[in-house]
């Protein structure tokens, strides 16, 4: 039986906490040709995209979300992953929930960094293993509100974490990067800040995309999708990840019962 919501899932929210706001489908975070099977699999009523890799395996395709719009399956992006994807597919109906993906839909030129964190291994739960930018840019906006930071050092502490690559960049490197060009006590005071005053717009994000599905709040595509296309390096993408047969056994009837005669 098809699963009613598919969820991939990762470092933005544990996933205990996940289930206790959705019930669903939960996958890990998604790379190419993972949406394509969710599909494939059911299809299921909508796609919730969350979490992705882009590293050790090519990163989910936006050709696949196109595929499982065009069959009628609602696909959904925040927080990561989800948030840039959606921010792309905004056009062709893949709909964006969160700061996250407003940010990206605003921000000309946004780096894809911008989410990015390392993972642990999808056997140790893909816990995040550093700090997103998107992150670390709230706390420091808001130890600064606080009046733990002044502007100048905010910026500084923001310069700093630019600079460092996404699987190195968590609070304590920040840190300890800054101490050569920042007074002893604004690092102090902040270090003391962050033990209770961090944010994470990505877990705000899941959360608040996870709650809308759950009560059925989730907003409609601004348009419908655009007609789709088989082509052949799509399909020689599917073939790598083992699902050609299944796309052309099922797939393209899934396409064609959506398409109007």
């Amino acid at each position: 039986m098809a699963s009613d919501v598919v969820v991939f899932l990762g470092p933005s929210l544990p996933l205990d906490e996940a289930r206790s706001i959705l019930a669903a489908d939960y996958r890990p975070p998604a790379a190419t040709g993972d949406v394509a099977r969710a599909v494939l699999d059911g299809p299921p009523r909508a796609i919730l995209l969350i979490d992705g890799v882009f590293a050790r395996r090519p990163a989910v395709r936006h050709k696949e979300i196109l595929f499982a719009l065009a069959t009628g399956v609602k696909v959904y992006g925040a927080a990561s992953m989800g948030a840039l994807r959606a921010a792309e597919l905004e056009a062709c109906g893949m709909v964006g929930i969160g700061f996250c993906f407003r940010w990206y839909r605003a921000t000309t030129l946004a780096d894809d960094d911008e989410v990015a964190v390392a993972m642990a291994p999808q056997e140790l739960g893909s816990a995040a293993l550093s700090d997103a930018l998107i992150d670390v840019r709230a706390s420091l906006a808001r130890a600064r509100r606080a009046g733990v930071l002044d502007p100048q050092v905010c910026r500084d502490l923001v310069s700093v974490a630019r600079a460092l690559p996404f699987v190195d960049r968590t609070y304590d490197r920040i840190l300890d990067e800054a101490r050569h060009r920042l007074a002893r006590a604004d690092i102090d005071r902040l270090a003391a800040w962050l033990a209770t005053g961090a944010v994470s717009r990505k877990s705000d994000d899941a959360r608040a995309a996870l709650r809308l599905l759950a009560t059925g709040g989730a907003p409609a595509p601004l348009c419908p999708p655009p007609p789709f296309r088989l082509t052949e390096a799509w399909a020689a993408d599917l073939d790598a990840a083992g699902l050609w047969d299944a796309m052309r056994d099922r797939g393209l009837q899934l396409i064609s019962a959506q398409t109007p005669a």
